[in-house]
């Protein structure tokens, strides 16, 4: 089988991306006891300007200045690898704005309501051993093997 259709650009990026993402997450706990997950940023922020009790907790005002030099890691590695390793012409998306804004609330609140994000789970919690993060990602595997199939059936 030839797998060129899956990585038209190569596959080398990715492992590549993968490796760093588990060197700093890795790296993150070994020196700090910490786990990266991406999904509580969100919430740690709002702990600043919101002032109701839920974030109040000590888990979001105590993390929130880590949390957000962690995200701004995020932002600004995706810039240094745009503008060195790109020819710098900015991506886009046919999917309307309105489209990405519901869907990212659906995919904020599930990440909340889940304590953790598909990928927060599948990198940090699985790193850190933890149970309810392997029965997360197989859950997470499971209904999108369906999903994929289901929908692959109905659109032939």
């Amino acid at each position: 089988m030839d797998f060129s259709s899956f990585f038209p650009l190569g596959w080398q990026h990715y492992l590549g991306g993968g490796l760093l993402i588990g060197a700093g997450t890795a790296l993150l706990f070994v020196f700090t006891g910490r786990v990266g997950g991406m999904s509580s940023v969100f919430t740690t922020t709002w702990s600043y300007v919101v002032r109701r009790p839920y974030f109040q907790q000590s888990r979001f005002t105590e993390s929130r200045g880590w949390r957000l030099v962690y995200a701004a890691g995020l932002i600004v590695g995706a810039l240094i690898w745009w503008l060195g390793f790109t020819d710098g012409t900015p991506l886009g998306t046919e999917v309307p704005a309105w489209q990405l804004l519901v869907g990212g609330f659906f995919v904020g609140y599930g990440a909340r309501l889940g304590n953790g994000c598909t990928s927060g789970h599948g990198i940090c919690g699985l790193g850190s051993l933890q149970w309810p993060s392997l029965l997360a990602v197989l859950t997470f595997m499971t209904t999108a093997f369906l999903t994929a199939n289901l929908v692959a059936r109905w659109q032939a």
